[in-house]
């Protein structure tokens, strides 16, 4: 291992909290110093010489991609002090419980360099520990420094029974509020206080105070959406909203909304405060007669003011207040008789909860009424997520076309490939850029089930090398999500027989018929089935909702116990996989929209229609695996393909997509070693149009 001289502590203080991001600073970092509790100097390694962590060397190793948190752990630790803390917890989440956040809201990030969507920090005066689960073992270990311990149980049970070790009884654990949930607080709290460990919170957020260079509240304005993707008026969506307040038998009087999507879908605007994410930072306050949409006034313009009725105040006016004065409005409210909120406990924060006493002036659900309403696209809303669904797949054909001719030249990698989808798709109409960092993954990096590539850790595309690529789009009609897992050499027998088995779970909860009201949960086992018959399993979840130019992961809907049931006009992607460590990783995944089924006998059935439309890589399908029922579901999916997607590739003039397309659709037999295709249907397919008009 080569390493470079240290450098002073005043560089090594200069922190990267984004490691993906590195480019020339990667230099940089190479050669800082850490120091360690206990006085022991880590080496920093060169780019490339090597990819995870080891603490227990000596002197102890980090990879390039690794951040140096010694200055900011010491900060942090004086902050606790005049506060009696013993330990500070810090959330990966934001003050809307959201998935993807700002980088002002990266907190985690900052404090530790991980930067995975999942995972948990705790703080002491000697230690820091980072929880996380297995989709994020590996990224932890090559950005986290040795500063730090991971814990590979993510569970909050994990976290607090770590705490009960770690710190006296009667020991205060200091939290931000904001950055709790009702239930995740409740469940903090049911293990701890009986241990004697006492929550306490802190609504000034401690990492917050010492982080300088915070990035700034972004400049761009919310903006409304075009008539022609609206079917429902933003006071219909209140009229609607109201009807289920009026109707709920325990009487609540408001309805509290705090996540970022329940908002802007209530007022169909959009933002961009969040990466990959068109939200803004707001809160609504809805009852019969007010509405009060708490944001950062000065960007709502006079055109949305006016959008808005916000000059008046009758009960479809919407009545604009700052943001920051969430609370003690909230708590004016709550001072009026028989007045009683409703909140969602999955996306409302404890900073909020807290104020709602006593407890006859508070309603809870799971999800809020605008969640559960969301959850179902109206005729537009599905109408036109189907179209975008159409021109993303133009899109990650020309990215497959493009990546089989270019790869046997050895010149593209990771990076490149992530570069060239994110360029196809920002040629399309209405595109708003991508829905989330693209993972492009091949080889090991593949096995690794979110990473993304960095100039760090791209690895060169091969022909003797599987590829994932998961990606997505926002366009001003819809959100998109796919991954394809492609191989352009020659795959091993068990690389074929593991895609075949995430296919076929695949295709098994898309063919599915079942009840309406039917939980996804009940059916999820069915993504995993010809994967468990073999020994084979994956460690994520095989579905999530999806939005209209929204969030790329939408709750309620989905296959988890948490998720509400099926209903017809619901989104949702089908993703099962199969991941084998340091050697590659596969999954197969579409949006589908439930749609209602024909049976026989009984009416008020389902099944889900993908939207999704781009082939499988048939070079990796052994049908063999495959009962006639799946091939023929495959075969109908390819007719789909061709009849919806060829006329968008050929208004849109690309030939040799058409071209790839037609031959990647080519119908499969019902048997056979290998993805078969008829003789004929393949010269038909493969022959040059004017040999073939010469041969007719």
């Amino acid at each position: 291992i080569n390493t470079r001289a240290p450098l002073s502590h005043s560089v090594c203080g200069l922190a990267w909290s984004r490691w993906s991001k590195m480019s020339s600073s990667g230099w940089i970092l190479a050669v800082c110093l850490v120091v360690l509790e206990g006085g022991r100097h880590a080496v920093w390694a060169e780019e490339g010489s090597g990819s995870e962590r080891n603490c227990s060397a000596i002197p102890p190793y980090l990879p390039p991609t690794a951040v140096n948190t010694t200055l900011r752990i010491r900060d942090l630790r004086a902050s606790m002090i005049p506060l009696n803390i013993s330990a500070y917890i810090i959330p990966a989440t934001d003050a809307h419980l959201s998935e993807y956040i700002a980088p002002r809201d990266a907190r985690l990030a900052w404090m530790s360099g991980f930067t995975g969507s999942a995972g948990t920090a705790v703080i002491t005066q000697n230690k820091a520990v980072l929880w996380t689960d297995s989709r994020y073992w590996i990224q932890a270990e090559r950005q986290i420094d040795c500063n730090w311990e991971l814990e590979r149980d993510a569970s909050v049970r994990s976290i607090t029974n770590w705490l009960i070790l770690e710190i006296p009884e009667g020991g205060q654990v200091g939290f931000d509020p904001f950055l709790f949930s009702v239930d995740t607080f409740d469940v903090y709290n049911t293990n701890l206080a009986p241990a004697g460990r006492i929550l306490k919170s802190i609504p000034d957020n401690l990492v917050d105070k010492i982080w300088t260079g915070r990035p700034p509240l972004p400049p761009d304005n919310p903006i409304r959406l075009p008539d022609n993707v609206i079917e429902r008026t933003w006071p219909m969506k209140v009229e609607q909203i109201r009807a289920q307040i009026s109707d709920n038998p325990y009487k609540p009087t408001a309805v509290l909304l705090s996540a970022l999507d329940e908002t802007a879908w209530l007022f169909n605007l959009r933002g961009n405060d969040i990466p990959f994410n068109p939200f803004f930072y707001s809160y609504t306050l809805l009852s019969m007669d007010e509405i009060w949409l708490f944001v950062h006034i000065e960007r709502i313009t006079e055109e949305l003011k006016v959008y808005l009725n916000s000059s008046c105040y009758h009960s479809y006016c919407v009545q604009l207040l700052e943001y920051s004065s969430v609370r003690s409005y909230l708590q004016s409210y709550l001072q009026k008789l028989n007045v009683r909120v409703w909140v969602g406990t999955e996306y409302t924060n404890q900073a909020l909860y807290e104020l709602i006493t006593p407890e006859d002036k508070l309603l809870t659900t799971t999800y809020s009424p605008v969640l559960t309403t969301k959850a179902v696209k109206d005729a537009t809303e599905q109408h036109i997520l189907k179209e975008a669904h159409i021109r993303d797949a133009v899109a990650v054909m020309q990215l497959l076309v493009w990546l089989e001719k270019k790869v046997p030249e050895g010149t593209e990698t990771e990076l490149t490939a992530a570069h060239f989808v994110d360029q196809c798709r920002s040629k399309q109409k209405n595109s708003r850029g991508p829905s989330f960092e693209t993972i492009s993954a091949s080889g090991a990096n593949a096995a690794l089930a979110h990473y993304s590539p960095s100039n760090e850790t791209a690895r060169k595309l091969s022909v003797d090398e599987m590829y994932l690529v998961d990606s997505g789009g926002q366009y001003l009609d819809g959100t998109t999500d796919i991954t394809r897992t492609v191989h352009w050499g020659k795959p091993t027998d068990f690389q074929k027989e593991a895609y075949t088995r995430v296919l076929m779970g695949n295709i098994e909860i898309s063919r599915s018929v079942f009840p309406a009201g039917t939980r996804g949960v009940n059916m999820e086992m069915l993504g995993r089935r010809a994967l468990w018959e073999v020994g084979l399993n994956y460690g994520h979840g095989t579905g999530h909702g999806l939005g209209n130019y929204f969030g790329v992961h939408e709750w309620p809907v989905g296959f988890q116990s948490n998720n509400i049931p099926f209903q017809e006009g619901m989104f949702t992607s089908i993703e099962p996989g199969y991941y084998k460590e340091n050697d590659f990783g596969i999954r197969i995944e579409d949006i589908a929209v439930t749609v209602p089924a024909t049976t026989k006998h009984g009416n008020n059935y389902l099944t889900f229609e993908t939207v999704s439309l781009v082939p499988y890589d048939r070079k990796l399908i052994n049908t063999s695996l495959l009962s006639p029922e799946q091939v023929h579901w495959l075969n109908k999916y390819y007719e789909s393909i061709r009849s919806v997607v060829g006329p968008e590739l050929e208004r849109q003039a690309l030939k040799e997509e058409y071209d790839w397309m037609m031959k990647h659709t080519a119908p499969f037999l019902s048997a056979g070693a290998s993805a078969v295709i008829s003789s004929v249907t393949l010269l038909v397919t493969m022959l040059p149009s004017v040999l073939l008009h010469n041969l007719l």
